[in-house]
C-alpha cells in the first residue's frame, strides 16, 4: 500500500458529517444546503440533447487527447475569452473535470529524484485536492496564509530561501475557493518572476473563472497574464471546467491547456493511467464550450442571488462581495464549528466550517471563524438561508 495514502486528512465533507453527529435540526424548516460547491441551476436543454446525440460513441474506445473537435472548440475558447492562440493539437488535453487533471498534473510534474523533497505551494485556505496531490507525488505541501487584512494576497515572505529553492509545483486558484479572489496582473507578475527565479511550475486551477459580476472585466487568467506580459507559457498551465460555467458537474469535463512540453508529458501519463474522455461526454462539451448565451444566463442568476443576499449577512456577519465565484466568506462572532452546528440545529441550513478549508500555518488558521455559503440554490432558498442566518447570528 502507498505509505503517502497515511498522511491524508479526511475530505472536509467527512469532517462535517462527524461534526454534525448527534444534532437535530429543526423540524420547522426545510433543509437548505449551502456547504458544498455543486452548482443547482438546470443544466441547459442543449447539452443533454447533444449528450444523447453522442451516444452511438458509446460502441468506440475514446483516444486519450480527445477528437479533434473538441480540442479546436476549446482552442476557439480560449481565443474569445482570453485572446490566446493556443495549438489544439500540442497545447490542450481534455480532462474527466478539473479535480482529477489537478491531482493527475502533479503525479506528472514532481520530481522526487533531485536529493531533496519537493515542495508543492497551495493558498490557504485550499481545495484539499492540492494537498493531496502533494503528497502522493511524494513532495510536502506548503501553505501561504491569504488573509483578509492583506486583501487575500500571498504572503510569498513566509517560505524562506531554502524552501522556495525546492518548490516544484505553485496550485493557484483565482477565482479563489472560498475568498472569492482574483489575482491581478501585478499578482501574476510577482509569481511568475518567482518561478524564473526558481524553476517551479504553476498550475492555474480556473474552474469559477465564468462566475463574476462585471461583464466588463470578466476574472484574468494564467495563460491571458503571461500574454499581457509578453511571456511564453513555459511552466505554466491552466485548468478551466465545465461544471460551474455550464451547470453539469455530472459530466465531468475539463481542459488543461499551456506549456507544450508540460502537455506532452501529462498526455504520457494520462494514456497509461486509463482517464480518456467518453465519447458521449465529448459531444456534449463541444456544443457547451461553443454557446455563451447560456453562461451569460447563469452569470445573470448569481449576480441577482448575490446583490439580494449579501446585504442581508453582511448586517450581521464580516463579509462582502467576492472578486468572482459563488462563495460568501463570512467571519462568525463564535467558532466557526459552533456556528455552523448550531445553524443546522435551529434553522436547518448547512454551511461549511472555514477552518475545513484550512490547515494551520505560522500558528494561525486562516479558515479558523469564517464560513463558506456557497450562493447555489434558488434565489428564494438563498434568500431563506440568508433570513435565517441574520437571526440566528442576532441571537449569538
Amino acid at each position: 500500500m502507498n505509505p503517502h495514502l497515511a498522511q491524508l486528512q479526511p475530505y472536509p465533507f467527512e469532517k462535517l458529517r462527524a461534526l454534525f453527529a448527534g444534532v437535530t435540526p429543526n423540524p420547522q424548516y426545510k433543509e437548505i444546503k449551502l456547504s458544498i460547491g455543486e452548482p443547482q441551476h438546470p443544466t441547459p436543454t442543449f447539452i443533454m440533447e447533444a449528450l444523447a446525440n453522442g451516444l452511438n460513441g458509446l460502441a468506440n474506445y475514446p483516444t486519450t487527447p480527445g477528437v479533434p473537435a473538441l480540442r479546436q472548440a476549446i482552442a476557439a475558447w480560449c481565443q474569445r475569452r482570453y485572446g490566446l492562440e493556443l495549438n489544439a493539437e500540442t497545447e490542450i488535453l481534455p480532462v474527466n473535470g478539473s479535480r482529477e487533471a489537478l491531482f493527475s498534473l502533479a503525479q506528472t510534474v514532481i520530481d522526487p529524484s533531485r536529493g531533496y523533497v519537493p515542495l508543492v505551494v497551495s493558498p490557504n485556505p485550499f481545495y484539499q485536492i492540492y494537498e493531496g496531490a502533494a503528497y502522493l507525488s511524494g513532495a510536502e505541501p506548503r501553505f501561504l496564509n491569504n488573509l483578509p487584512d492583506n486583501g487575500f494576497a500571498f504572503d510569498f515572505a513566509s517560505l524562506s530561501e531554502e524552501e522556495w529553492a525546492r518548490v516544484q509545483l505553485f496550485y493557484v486558484c483565482s477565482p479563489g475557493n472560498p475568498t472569492g479572489k482574483v489575482l491581478s496582473l501585478d499578482d501574476w507578475k510577482s509569481l511568475f518572476a518567482l518561478s524564473d527565479k526558481y524553476g517551479f511550475v504553476i498550475a492555474s486551477d480556473e474552474c469559477y473563472s465564468e462566475i463574476y459580476f462585471d461583464e466588463a472585466n470578466p476574472p484574468i487568467g494564467g495563460l491571458q497574464a503571461a500574454k499581457l506580459l509578453g511571456r511564453s507559457n513555459e511552466r505554466l498551465v491552466m485548468l478551466s471546467s465545465l461544471s460551474k460555467r455550464s451547470n453539469v458537474p455530472g459530466m465531468r469535463s475539463g481542459f488543461v491547456a499551456g506549456d507544450a512540453a508540460i502537455m506532452k508529458n501529462f498526455l504520457l501519463y494520462r494514456t497509461y493511467h486509463g482517464c480518456a474522455m467518453a465519447p458521449p461526454t465529448q459531444t456534449a462539451s463541444i456544443a457547451a464550450w461553443n454557446d455563451e448565451a447560456h453562461v451569460l444566463d447563469n452569470r445573470n442568476q448569481y449576480r441577482d442571488k448575490f446583490a439580494a443576499v449579501t446585504p442581508l449577512i453582511a448586517e450581521v456577519l464580516g463579509t462582502e462581495m467576492p472578486d468572482a465565484g459563488f462563495y460568501l466568506w463570512a467571519k462568525t462572532p463564535i467558532a466557526d464549528t459552533e456556528f455552523a452546528r448550531g445553524l443546522l440545529e435551529h434553522y436547518n441550513v448547512v454551511v461549511l466550517p472555514g477552518s475545513f478549508l484550512a490547515r494551520e500555518t505560522g500558528g494561525v488558521n486562516p479558515g479558523e471563524n469564517f464560513i463558506r455559503i456557497a450562493l447555489v440554490a434558488s434565489l428564494e432558498e438563498c434568500l431563506d438561508a440568508a433570513r435565517r442566518i441574520r437571526q440566528f447570528a442576532q441571537q449569538l
